[in-house]
């Protein structure tokens, strides 16, 4: 059987191949990673449908692949050959070849051998296998049993198949190649055809400038010159396509997150308690988000060139910084729809998943709207790039003890207030600075206005 790329999401339509986990001719374990893939920033691995041996890779470490293309031919454990008598034959014993000839040694493991009963693919000095059926794989083309039997049957040896012309799949011989061939047989055996054109499904491989090319070495010697990691090409990538694309604007407000530092700090030892999750101020934060989302559906949007799509669902993405140091964007779906401990206990699971290089590709993908906590940095505020196709990003900034004037029917005063900034890139071309500027205002009153009495759970 052959074993396909799977639909990693819905956005999701190729994949690189990393690495492979698994020899050709190895024995694996129904589950067992058997290949190392990448999806846009996630990796992940393909595990063995069943207990079996990985028999070939077909397609190598830096291809990419599209969803439901083969990556590899697979023998299920304990199963016998196509046919009774395909089988049979196959497992008759080697007879020598008529006119040996020096042949250099075949490295064909013990397990391939024991599961798929197949010494037929030691092919003899002449190129046929033995018992006069040709191999199933020759040249790198594959043979079904009946195009093989059909083979045998009239005498043509493995020299002569190999030349047969292939309208099949990646160059397969079907049953109607064969018939065809035997109609015109009479003028002599075919002469051998240059290697097949490889379909425009096959596997390409990525472009020059993403191989690695080992150590780079400084030409002054004073320097280091450190090779982009693949993520960091994709977000390199990412970034310039953004710039690119829409015209950055950007709009600050500062608000008084006071009630909200306050109430934490009272709560968290109990919500914890009660919940199992940590507190953190970044639900907070969504919340808000999605109440100003709903406000202002404009700025919850995409651009589809010249129409404007105004996404129904809020699905929030949050930047997550990796062990590496890179960044990943983890979605939090619907996120209008939930609590501060629904909202807690998804940031807490996604943060922790991104960290461990655990998302899958749905997680990172179909966001309608991004934040970025610059704060946990120790930066005041920043000025974020949208992350496409979305027209907007909003940067919270760290909260620190400020100075503030304060409105009270005393007259003002000036207390120390936990202020924050919070920073909204948003692409003009659809969002003017009319609708961008209320909107980060609006999360701001949503911070401002934090009901102090409010139930932790």
């Amino acid at each position: 059987m052959e074993i396909l790329l799977p639909k990693m999401g819905e956005s999701v339509a190729e994949a690189t191949i990393i690495k492979w986990l698994v020899e050709e001719g190895q024995t694996v374990s129904a589950d067992e990673p058997i290949i190392e893939i990448a999806t846009d920033k996630v990796d992940s691995e393909v595990p063995a449908p069943e207990d079996g041996v990985v028999v070939k890779h077909l397609v190598a470490e830096g291809d990419v692949v599209l969803v439901g293309q083969p990556i590899a031919e697979f023998a299920v454990e304990g199963e016998a050959g196509p046919s009774a008598a395909d089988s049979a034959v196959e497992a008759a014993p080697i007879a020598p070849a008529p006119q040996p000839a020096p042949q250099a040694d075949v490295d064909v493991p013990v397990e391939v051998v024991e599961q798929l009963v197949a010494p037929l693919e030691m092919v003899a000095a002449n190129g046929a296998a033995p018992g006069g059926r040709p191999a199933r794989m020759s040249g790198g083309r594959f043979y079904s049993p009946l195009v093989r039997s059909i083979a045998e049957k009239e005498g043509i040896s493995q020299a002569e198949l190999d030349a047969v012309p292939g309208t099949g799949k990646e160059g397969r011989v079907t049953k109607g190649d064969m018939l065809a061939y035997l109609g015109n047989r009479s003028s002599g055996p075919v002469q051998p055809i240059p290697q097949a054109v490889v379909p425009t499904s096959a596997p390409r491989k990525v472009e020059a400038s993403a191989v690695s090319r080992g150590p780079a070495v400084s030409v002054s010697g004073e320097d280091e010159i450190v090779e982009m990691d693949r993520m960091r090409k994709l977000i390199a990538d990412h970034m310039v396509r953004s710039v690119q694309t829409s015209p950055h604007v950007t709009s600050f407000v500062e608000a008084d997150v006071t009630r909200i530092v306050e109430w934490r700090n009272r709560h968290k030892a109990e919500f914890q308690k009660k919940t199992g999750q940590k507190l953190t101020f970044t639900p907070f934060f969504i919340e808000a988000v999605a109440k100003s989302l709903r406000d202002f559906p404009g700025v919850n949007a995409s651009v589809d060139g010249d129409r404007i799509v105004l996404k129904k669902g809020i699905h929030i993405g949050m930047a997550a910084a990796t062990p590496e140091g890179n960044l990943i964007v983890p979605v939090i779906r619907d996120a209008d729809r939930y609590n501060l401990n629904g909202l807690a206990t998804l940031v807490n699971d996604l943060a922790q998943r991104a960290r461990q290089g655990a998302l899958k590709p749905d997680e990172i993908s179909g966001g309608t709207y991004t934040v970025s906590n610059v704060g946990t940095f120790g930066n005041v505020f920043g000025t974020p790039i949208i992350n496409q196709p979305q027209v907007g990003i909003l940067a919270l900034g760290a909260i620190r003890k400020k100075p503030a004037v304060l409105e009270t029917e005393e007259g003002d005063v000036i207390a120390v207030r936990h202020m924050m900034f919070l920073s909204h890139s948003y692409d003009h071309r659809v969002v003017d600075g009319q609708l961008g500027g209320s909107f980060v205002r609006r999360v701001a009153d949503y911070l401002e206005s934090f009901d102090p009495n409010r139930v932790p759970v």
